[in-house]
């Protein structure tokens, strides 16, 4: 898929643009899937957080959780607004081979001292991580959860001695369909930002169509 991101002062004149095809509203992913006249699926338009499916204001609070091998930045998002972030760091990686260390035992195991610490702090990043989600579910009940975690650390996260206070299948996650380079507090901030523009996406074989739209949005 092909991603664009829409800025929220040309959303109606994207709208303007597709006025002529079908759509379905999907509540989960909030998100509208525009169809062409034999009903086939062309494009995607992920609304922006703080606009409903007629594009009026709203508010809903979520939670941010983005994770990586080393690092881990979650925050709280009310009104809007990023009231709140904590970022995590560990020592997870061999350094010489570059390898985490949760990589590292599904070939070689943990019988060396230094491969047992970096174990342990994997574990602790993660009993840390939850323990500020918990924080956050006990006094704000989020509605969304917007989430982006590595496969191979997504059963540390559920099995952390400090649970995580939603499971694997929680109807409030929202997956990150990209990757996230470095979990730290920029890319934190920056996931917030775009969630407050639309995103338009398609398939390669309608990018020329797609693209034509787009510059008739913003040569307007």
């Amino acid at each position: 898929m092909i991603y664009r991101i829409i800025p929220s002062n040309k959303i109606q004149a994207l709208f303007n643009q597709l006025d002529n095809y079908q759509k379905q509203f999907d509540e989960h992913s909030h998100s509208i899937t525009f169809y062409d006249e034999t009903e086939t699926p062309i494009f995607h338009f992920r609304l922006p957080f703080n606009l409903n499916q007629e594009l009026n204001e709203r508010t809903v609070s979520y939670v941010l959780c983005i994770i990586q091998t080393e690092n881990a930045s979650v925050g709280l998002v009310k009104n809007n607004q990023l009231v709140d972030h904590k970022t995590f760091a560990t020592y997870a990686v061999r350094k010489k081979q570059g390898k985490s260390q949760i990589k590292y035992l599904k070939t070689r195991g943990k019988s060396k001292a230094g491969s047992r610490l970096r174990l342990a702090n994997t574990l602790n990043f993660f009993e840390h991580i939850n323990e500020r989600l918990q924080q956050y579910f006990n006094t704000d009940h989020p509605e969304k959860i917007i989430f982006s975690c590595s496969k191979i650390l997504i059963p540390y996260l559920f099995s952390s001695k400090v649970a995580c206070p939603f499971d694997k299948k929680d109807q409030r996650i929202y997956k990150i369909p990209k990757y996230i380079p470095n979990a730290n507090f920029e890319d934190l901030k920056k996931i917030h930002q775009d969630l407050l523009k639309g995103e338009f996406s398609f398939s390669e074989e309608q990018k020329e169509q797609a693209e034509e739209i787009l510059r008739n949005v913003f040569d307007n």
